[in-house]
């Protein structure tokens, strides 16, 4: 064998074997898929360069090293996201996607879609890079606390209670809410309903009273600059944007967002083009929505956009 097709063959193993699972950790870890991307492709750069001989295991090692890698990646991103325009969201995934071709069995669906729900992966950035790592690694992907402190260089007692503060963190910001396809299904039609009519006291009733809604924009289009409260509130100024000019040309198609039920934005005067995503979070109890998130960011837009061309 040449090393040519010695390091074909290599490149075929890591991308069937391994970083569609990387990239899954990843974007839990980053909340960004070009920046999981980026990190499972130095992950493999770096792999090339490993003899593999020396490597009990692989999995072990790459997962370690990708952990790593976004390790750094937050603790620089600390940094920029205090200069980031307006809010912060993840970069959408739909469902068809299931996380870059990753997914676990059909015994933890429910549980994945909440996982990569934007509830979820908001709760995730407020904890700290090591809580963030070490709460993934055990509660998401199933890891003990030993294998855990040797991905992150510290004792199984210090990765305990790294997860323990870290999943009090998420359980106080966010609740897990499964949704039957048909909630979702008639959630999503009373939203779309009520704002191709521009009635606002209909999306009024259907949002809680202390509904919330965050958009991103990213500095590069126009959004809402702060998180808005009130589901009075948020029907009045939604229903506002949607009757400006830019928004006579649009039309929603439902799609499920990070597991959520949802819709995309598309611009028909555009030739199509996809102007935002807008995922429904389902309040706990009482049949109404809770949350809008609404990417506007065309940076993170790209992938989705890509595979609507496509």
């Amino acid at each position: 064998m040449t090393a040519d097709s010695s390091a074909a063959d290599r490149a075929r193993r890591f991308d069937r074997e391994h970083a569609r699972r990387l990239r899954a950790l990843a974007y839990r870890m980053l909340g960004s898929r070009a920046e999981a991307e980026d990190i499972v492709q130095e992950a493999w750069l770096r792999w090339a360069e490993v003899d593999e001989a020396e490597v009990l295991n692989d999995g072990a090692f790459l997962t370690r090293l990708v952990t790593n890698l976004c390790l750094d990646q937050l603790r620089s991103a600390a940094a920029r996201r205090v200069q980031y325009v307006g809010v912060w969201l993840p970069e959408p995934m739909l469902e068809d996607e299931a996380l870059f071709g990753w997914a676990p069995g059909p015994e933890k669906q429910a549980e994945f879609a909440q996982d990569v729900s934007i509830a979820f992966l908001l709760a995730l950035e407020r904890l700290s890079p090591l809580e963030r790592a070490a709460f993934l690694l055990h509660d998401v992907f199933d890891m003990d606390y030993d294998e855990i402190g040797r991905h992150l260089d510290r004792s199984e007692a210090s990765c305990r209670q790294l997860v323990t503060r870290a999943r009090k963190h998420v359980k106080a910001d966010y609740a897990r809410r499964d949704v039957a396809k048909e909630e979702a299904d008639r959630l999503v039609q009373a939203f779309m309903d009520a704002v191709r009519s521009a009635d606002v006291s209909a999306l009024t009733a259907l949002l809680t009273e202390d509904a919330v809604m965050m958009a991103d924009g990213g500095g590069k289009v126009s959004a809402v600059p702060k998180p808005l409260h009130g589901g009075a509130r948020i029907a009045q100024i939604f229903i506002g944007f949607t009757q400006l000019p830019a928004g006579r040309h649009c039309r929603m198609v439902p799609a499920m967002v990070n597991g959520l039920p949802g819709c995309l934005v598309l611009d028909d005067a555009a030739g199509g083009r996809l102007v935002q995503t807008i995922a429904l979070a389902p309040a706990q109890e009482d049949g109404r929505l809770g949350a809008l998130y609404i990417q506007r960011n065309p940076d993170k837009l790209e992938a989705i956009e890509r595979k609507l061309a496509g």
